[in-house]
């Protein structure tokens, strides 16, 4: 089960700061969306408006078409999932798990007993007596083992270790696959998290950058790879992004779409061309809105 998000010109205040400015998007059902931007570009503010954590300024944002703030069939259908501070809970990790069943309505506990043999959690442990990195493994079984029809992750599995977060990811294309919904990965860990998602959405100071398909994005340019006075030959003329040089070879990230021409003529002098990396992207695409 899955479910859409709509924003209509969305805008959000804190007194006289503007969190979300004029803010319109919409999140397909059945996806994996990339929440991306830089620090204090508004994403948790985003999230938290999906999830009817708060009420917009103005503006409308709807789950299936309809109002989410103040509705409990709606609510419902909302996981959201951050890093939360549990130095004060003192129950164990089971009763937390226990209460997330007793209140998500597909909530799936036998995926929850196999997400947490898959994480050694000691779920007979208080949470405040976990490790950062089982903590952050808790929240990630309770968003997952949820199933809900839109589930968010905001920055929740950064207090995890590489081979726990590499299990995380692993879990959420298997589990889409049997149980689509619609998930919404908020993240810094680009490069590590690009490969999950099938849209991605950028904001920028409060702004909407871009919210297009992973492939028509990477389209947007490309990576060089060759001997170092060919690659500085033929891209020459190009945007450059990033360029990385070992020994004699370099490879130089372009922004651009190469047509077939430029690839043939690239392919004539031995060079590689590959997709360009998302964190170059978006790293050059945040810069050009500011």
């Amino acid at each position: 089960m899955a479910a859409s998000v709509q924003l209509d010109h969305v805008t959000l205040k804190f007194k006289k700061f503007e969190a979300l400015k004029d803010v319109s998007l919409t999140l397909e059902a059945g996806k994996i969306h990339g929440l991306i931007g830089r620090n204090g570009a508004g994403k948790t503010s985003l999230l938290s408006l999906i999830a009817a954590f708060r009420v917009p300024t103005s503006g409308k944002v709807l789950v299936d078409g309809s109002p989410v703030f103040e509705n409990p069939e709606k609510m419902e259908q909302v996981a959201f999932v951050y890093d939360k501070d549990y130095k004060e809970e003192t129950e164990k990790a089971k009763k937390l798990i226990a209460l997330a069943s007793h209140y998500r309505p597909h909530f799936d506990m036998d995926y929850a007993e196999h997400l947490i043999k898959r994480f050694k959690l000691p779920i007979d442990k208080s949470v405040n007596k976990l490790s950062k990195g089982m903590q952050s493994a808790l929240n990630v079984v309770i968003g997952l083992a949820s199933r809900a029809p839109i589930t968010i992750f905001d920055e929740a599995y950064l207090g995890m270790d590489a081979p726990a977060r590499e299990i995380f990811y692993k879990e959420i294309l298997k589990d889409q696959e049997e149980h689509p919904r619609t998930f919404i990965l908020s993240t810094h860990l680009v490069s590590e998290m690009d490969y999950l998602f099938d849209r991605v959405v950028i904001i920028d100071q409060g702004q909407l950058v871009l919210n297009e398909p992973f492939e028509t994005l990477e389209a947007r340019g490309a990576s060089v790879t060759g001997a170092a006075s060919d690659v500085d030959a033929f891209t020459a003329d190009m945007k450059q992004l990033n360029a990385q040089q070992l020994g004699g070879t370099k490879s130089v990230m372009i922004y651009g779409e190469l047509d077939e021409l430029k690839r043939q003529e690239a392919h004539t002098m031995g060079l590689e061309i590959g997709p360009v990396a998302l964190q170059d992207l978006f790293i050059h695409l945040t810069e050009e809105a500011s």
